[in-house]
């Protein structure tokens, strides 16, 4: 099998690419970046744009299957930045698989796609997208979810997954954060601190990508389909958070805010920063208190049913392996 990965030098996409190249498969990776550790253990690298509609058609010749995992993330930023990338990118994407006949699309989706700033406990995909989303990144990535199903059919079958809160060894974005945070003591509990999240632990979220390509066939549920992905564990949002900071030889977390007082800050903060044009990104936005303050978990009986998934690494071990990896960094 010949496998192109959009965003394979990143987080989940390398893990995706080590993973297909440790079964055998022919992998080249899409990318702006050089990444010669992958070139080193076998991948082919092709630097570019998603938004340079041909380079993304050259890309995909001779290619079987599409890991479409590139995407621009971020609870703060501008609204073009985030279209530009997730939704002209994937339609770059899915006109270029549909040019060379590449059989198999599977695009790295997100929870936040159905996040409408409530609880979410337990839900399945049975979820409705919202009317109006907290995050530029949601609702773009939702755009383009939406472009990844309809774009289903006989010649181009495409599956979406939705992994929650990746994290562990070599995480650039969740644990890196957090660290920063704890250090200069700017880590402020939202809510009562009983909140429940799951998390999805990096090699499981790439395996379930590889499963998911695997049972893509016509005629199966799969074709058209968005599954949630996690470790099926929810736990403690806080407790982990502090566990995890303790274990780092760093202060758990002291200072709290009410959720009220926090989404009116968050809402003025928001405000200021988009009437002022201000630089930088703002420390606290309205989807970020959602996503501290409230459960947020899912049930993910469909990936196991239709794809085969389970998640291999406890979040006990997941946890572990993640907190070694950091106190070396």
């Amino acid at each position: 099998m010949k496998a192109l990965v959009t965003g394979g030098g990143g987080f989940l996409g390398g893990q995706i690419v080590k993973q297909l190249l440790a079964r055998g498969n022919d992998v080249t990776v899409f990318s702006r970046g050089s990444y010669p550790e992958l070139e080193k253990i076998g991948a082919k690298q092709l630097r570019g744009d998603l938004n340079n509609r041909l380079t993304v058609v050259r890309a995909c010749l001779n290619i079987d299957v599409v890991f479409h995992v590139a995407a621009t993330v971020g609870m703060w930023g501008h609204w073009d930045d985030f279209y530009q990338t997730n939704v002209i990118g994937t339609g770059n994407v899915i006109e270029a698989c549909r040019s060379h006949n590449v059989p198999k699309l599977v695009f790295t989706s997100t929870p936040s796609v159905v996040a409408n700033g409530q609880a979410r406990r337990g839900g399945d995909e049975s979820l409705p997208y919202p009317n109006r989303y907290e995050s530029y990144y949601a609702q773009s990535k939702a755009i383009a979810e939406q472009m990844v199903i309809e774009a289903n059919g006989p010649e181009l079958l495409t599956v979406s997954l939705r992994p929650h809160n990746i994290f562990g060894p070599g995480d650039t974005q969740i644990i890196p954060r957090l660290i920063a945070r704890a250090r200069s003591g700017r880590v402020i509990q939202i809510g009562d601190g009983t909140n429940k999240i799951d998390l999805t632990y990096i090699d499981d979220a790439a395996r379930a990508h590889l499963l998911a390509a695997d049972v893509l066939e016509s005629g199966s549920p799969v074709a058209g389909s968005a599954y949630f992905i996690s470790q099926d564990d929810p736990v403690n949002l806080w407790q982990w958070v502090n566990d995890l900071l303790v274990r780092l030889d760093l202060s758990p977390v002291k200072r709290r805010l009410s959720v009220p007082v926090a989404r009116t800050a968050a809402q003025i903060i928001e405000a200021t920063y988009r009437t002022l044009r201000l630089k930088g990104e703002p420390q606290l936005v309205p989807f970020l208190v959602s996503e501290l303050a409230l459960d947020h978990y899912y049930d993910i009986s469909r990936a196991k049913r239709d794809i085969g998934y389970e998640p291999l690494v406890s979040m006990k071990e997941g946890t572990r392996r993640t907190v070694e990896y950091f106190k070396v960094q």
